[in-house]
């Protein structure tokens, strides 16, 4: 057998971690384990990532990068209620699609709070940022500019609602249950846009300092 490539072996043993953090947290997704599903001598972990730390930070910004890719794969350069509705439904289908990946997100999420480097504040920001991006981008292409307080919330309210079924789901795995909640999710996204995003009906948006608060507030819960 030919001698794999560094890089090959290390997306191998970061997509091993994944599942190993899935099925037994951070704590319990100990090398050997990761090693061993990897098919991989631990020797080799170690030679590809110094510490575990370094590892779990590998696997961070992968389920990061598959999160931000969920993001644009369902930009659809539609309207902002299009676009923001598409947003939400991507990443709903994608978590009911990966199992796994979501369990790994909320054990990594947990995991980086109590490291030094503030890696769970930066992820979720550029995870914002993406969406952030998409509805901005999406409100000038239409023609109906929104005010930035409106997009704000309107940013937190997606990535709230994504967040909310990925744990729910985590907990009661009933995937048919979670069909319908994915059709509640994107209801209630829709009973908001038509208070805020219609003219005669749009209520006062929270300021950005109020609904950085909020998501700082509910990420530190």
């Amino acid at each position: 057998m030919g001698r794999i490539p560094s890089a090959e072996r290390r997306a191998d043993l970061v997509a091993a971690a994944v599942r190993m953090i899935a099925a037994h947290g951070v704590d319990g997704a100990t090398t050997r384990r990761i090693a061993q599903e990897a098919n991989a001598p631990l020797a080799t972990l170690h030679y590809c990532f110094a510490t575990k730390e370094v590892l779990f930070a590998a696997v961070f910004e992968y389920v990061a990068g598959l999160y931000r890719d969920v993001l644009t794969r369902n930009d659809v350069h539609g309207d902002l209620q299009t676009s923001a509705r598409a947003l939400l439904r991507g990443v709903l289908e994608w978590y009911l699609a990966n199992p796994d990946l979501g369990a790994a997100i909320i054990e990594l999420i947990s995991w980086a709070r109590r490291q030094e480097d503030k890696q769970a504040e930066m992820v979720y920001e550029e995870a914002f940022a993406t969406v952030r991006t998409i509805l901005e981008t999406a409100s000038t292409g239409a023609g109906q500019p929104i005010d930035s307080n409106t997009i704000e919330a309107l940013t937190y309210i997606v990535t709230t609602l994504s967040d909310g079924f990925a744990l729910n789901y985590l907990v009661f795995t009933d995937r048919t249950e979670a069909q319908r909640q994915i059709e509640l999710s994107v209801s209630t996204l829709d009973a908001w846009m038509t208070l805020n995003l219609t003219p005669e009906a749009k209520a006062p948006a929270p300021t950005s300092e109020q609904t950085a608060r909020s998501l700082m507030s509910w990420v530190s819960h």
